[in-house]
């Protein structure tokens, strides 16, 4: 098969970023590893349509029914193994379920195998670290070509950035609030805790501390989760080598706990790349140890910094998360409408503009008491602005289609309106939260996604079945008091308004609201 017809791998186009100084060559015999995607056995059509039934009344296979209806095929996973070994490379892994064959061989013989044009070493202006290169398109043997989606590993530029943002001392003191009291001014059912529910947490970096994570939760007279590290592509818990790294994780993993503290938690911990991040997303959705109902992501970058097979493997494990009644939360960035891209347009954050992602916007969050007196969008010209509008990339879905999402303010074309929903992401509004020994307060987009994690994980035990895929659900209850739609503010060129916007989504949620929203039956919800 090896001298066989070649075809590129639709979407690997990869290109080289413009500001990056090439600083050496790569090490061809280096030792590399790689993971190849395949299609899956069948699609799983059925996942939108079930999606709008209630969650007690939707059909949800256990993973081990996900892998034989849907996982790859005993022949295309032969015929790929057998390719790797003909080319020189070793077979690691082979996981049916998450469709992934894991080769190992030095770095020419795979760039040979898949037809990679190696580039050299990079590395950013900020001096971030360098990394391997490669451009242009891959290519696999003609028989291979309906089989293989994805190959990821050669190229292992950085490919997201945490959503996190710190407030300034004075709000520590002033404007801050705990977790739960931003629970309890959402409305969080009160009377679960999560119980039977685990929440995985999917991290690019840093680390936690159990030191840190006891004295935080005796703080709050919790006696805390337990919290469970998973190493994904030799990605492991380190605190202490990344601050900034440390606080993502800190926080989604107090955020988490805080609010549901009957939940268990895993962290997936994984390399900075689209494969660590792909690797990870997939790893935790098809979990048959840890199981989790609720998966967490605060890391993104803009949408077209991505490769179109990994936006089409990560929107394709989320649709797998969907089938199986997780829910996939995800921070919606931290930089407004143009996600801090420099060219004058406006973009959206991947992977909460992907359709089966629960994409989550920020608002700064103010209380009288236990009460919310005023809530817009957060943007801040000094500290960061809710990411948000109008995706170039993913076609309007259905469950968006009378939500009146307007069209891209630069192509003028309709597209995934990005966020969902929303909640307090202002740091100056934000979250008091330990990290490597010191109290500080964080927010961000970052913040949203465990605290509608942490929601989910509650509407889970309270409804007696997994939300799953949320969207089609949630749209219909605008306006029934599922959500506090949030009607001042702009993140630059999109404002809110009533209704559904490109800030804040369908608002920030009242939890009472949304459990009686959900266990409706469906002919209520639209």
């Amino acid at each position: 098969m090896a001298g066989s017809d070649r075809v590129s791998l639709q979407g690997s186009e990869r290109q080289l970023e413009p500001d990056h100084t090439r600083v050496g060559d790569v090490d061809r015999a280096a030792q590399v590893d790689v993971t190849v995607y395949l299609r899956p056995r069948a699609q799983a059509d059925w996942v939108d349509a079930e999606a709008q039934r209630p969650p007690g009344q939707r059909r949800r296979p256990d993973r081990d029914e996900w892998a034989a209806a849907h996982g790859a095929s005993p022949q295309d996973i032969d015929a790929v193994t057998t390719f790797a070994q003909s080319s020189g490379l070793t077979v690691t892994g082979v996981d049916a379920a998450r469709r992934s064959v894991a080769v190992r061989g030095p770095l020419q013989a795979v760039a040979d195998a898949f037809g990679a044009h190696l580039e050299g070493e990079f590395e950013p202006a900020s001096g971030a670290g360098r990394y391997r290169a490669r451009s242009g398109s891959l290519t696999v043997p003609a028989a291979l070509g309906d089989v293989v989606v994805g190959v990821f590993g050669i190229d292992d530029r950085p490919q997201a950035k945490a959503h996190i943002r710190r407030g300034s001392a004075a709000a520590v003191a002033a404007t801050s609030f705990t977790p739960p009291q931003v629970a309890q001014a959402y409305g969080f059912p009160a009377t679960v805790t999560g119980q039977g529910e685990t929440v995985g947490i999917v991290e690019l970096g840093g680390g936690f501390s159990t030191t840190d994570l006891s004295t935080y939760f005796q703080g709050l007279g919790q006696a805390g989760p337990a919290v469970t590290a998973v190493s994904v592509d030799g990605g492991a818990n380190t605190p202490g080598t990344d601050q900034n790294a440390d606080g993502e994780v800190m926080l989604d993993i107090e955020v988490v706990g805080a609010v549901a503290p009957g939940v268990a938690i895993a962290v997936y911990f994984a390399p900075n790349t689209d494969q660590g991040f792909i690797d990870a997303v997939s790893t935790a959705v098809h979990d048959t140890t840890h199981k989790p109902s609720v998966i967490s992501i605060s890391w993104g970058q803009s949408e077209d910094a991505w490769s179109a097979q990994a936006r089409s493997q990560m929107e394709q494990i989320l649709t797998e998360a969907a089938g199986l009644g997780v829910t996939v939360t995800v921070a919606a960035g931290d930089n407004g409408s143009t996600d801090s891209v420099t060219d004058g347009q406006q973009h959206v954050d991947f992977p909460a503009s992907a359709p089966h992602a629960l994409a989550c916007g920020g608002t700064s969050l103010r209380l009288s008491g236990e009460t919310i007196s005023s809530e817009t969008v957060w943007n801040d010209p000094g500290g960061g602005s809710t990411g948000g509008g109008v995706s170039r990339q993913f076609p309007l879905p259905s469950y968006q289609a009378g939500a009146h999402v307007p069209t891209n303010v630069d192509s003028h074309a309709p597209g995934r309106g990005v966020p969902d929903v929303s909640g307090d992401a202002d740091p100056e509004t934000g979250y008091q939260i330990r990290v490597d020994g010191a109290d500080e307060t964080i927010g961000g987009t970052s913040a949203v996604a465990p605290l509608w994690a942490g929601l989910v994980a509650l509407l889970n035990q309270s409804l007696g079945a997994p939300v799953g895929f949320a969207q089609p659900r949630l749209y219909p209850l605008l306006g029934t008091g599922a959500f506090h739609d949030i009607t001042q503010g702009s993140n630059g060129s999109y404002a809110a308004g009533p209704g559904w916007d490109a800030c804040t989504g369908l608002g920030s949620p009242d939890g009472t609201g949304l459990a009686s929203g959900l266990a409706a039956p469906a002919a209520a919800a639209g």
